[in-house]
């Protein structure tokens, strides 16, 4: 691999996948994957792939960790150990805990848990297959997953990463971007409202960039909400579920 001085991420204003500055890679959502579970959802980001699955109300166990006045949200984001090239080792880690945290407190605000006190509702987000913007494939699938469940929520949530490579603002970071990239700025936006739930910055923007950043994830983010409400609506015009 070359190194980061020597590997070109823009090549005649076009990105190494062939994308451009502003495009997502090929995206795909569907709803109601796993008969197991209360609701479900894969996410394909290009090569990122997410599976969400969602179980509850149901009662929160142990006691203690029950809220008598709204059900409790746990999310759990892991990685498959042959998600990655280096095998990855099973298990949690800061990383994977870091980002459940983030999932559940980035998709919160759009949730009414006020009708199941003393309940549970668990989010597991499992990363089959990751070449970068993982949490916000991952958010995806667990927005879309909620729904399919049937949780009274005020919004769905859509997520999109974008950054600096080259010099250049791009939307949706992928593959060598990520590793050789300048930037990677995760967020999650409300598509009613335009609330952002989520803004995470590993690098350095200037303001203009910041705003340029901001304008171009409003805009992924709304492609990405026509994707969700796209696959809720094929998930019960038709029977999808895996048996």
């Amino acid at each position: 691999m070359s190194s980061s001085e020597d590997l070109k991420l823009i090549v005649n204003g076009k990105r190494l996948d062939g994308r451009k500055l502003d495009e997502l890679r090929p995206t795909t959502i569907t709803a109601g994957v796993l008969n197991r579970a209360d609701g479900s959802a894969y996410v394909e980001m290009g090569n990122t792939k997410v599976i969400a699955g969602v179980y509850g109300p149901r009662t929160l166990h142990p006691r203690h960790m029950q809220n008598i006045e709204r059900a409790v949200l746990r999310c759990k984001y892991t990685m498959a150990p042959f998600s990655v090239s280096d095998r990855k080792r099973p298990g949690p880690d800061r990383r994977s805990t870091e980002i459940s945290m983030v999932i559940a407190n980035a998709i919160t605000p759009v949730l009414d848990l006020s009708d199941f006190p003393k309940t549970g509702i668990d989010v597991f987000i499992e990363v089959l297959q990751a070449d970068a913007s993982t949490r916000v494939a991952g958010l995806n699938a667990a927005a879309v997953a909620l729904a399919d469940a049937g949780i009274e929520m005020k919004d769905l949530v859509s997520s999109v990463s974008v950054g600096k490579i080259d010099g250049k603002v791009v939307l949706d970071i992928a593959g060598d971007e990520d590793c050789f990239g300048d930037t990677d700025m995760p967020i999650a936006i409300l598509p009613r409202t335009g609330d952002i739930t989520l803004l995470q910055l590993d690098g350095n923007l200037s303001l203009d960039e910041f705003k340029e950043a901001i304008a171009l994830a409003r805009k992924g983010a709304k492609d990405i909400y026509a994707l969700q409400v796209k696959a809720l609506k094929e998930r019960y015009s038709h029977d999808r579920i895996i048996e």
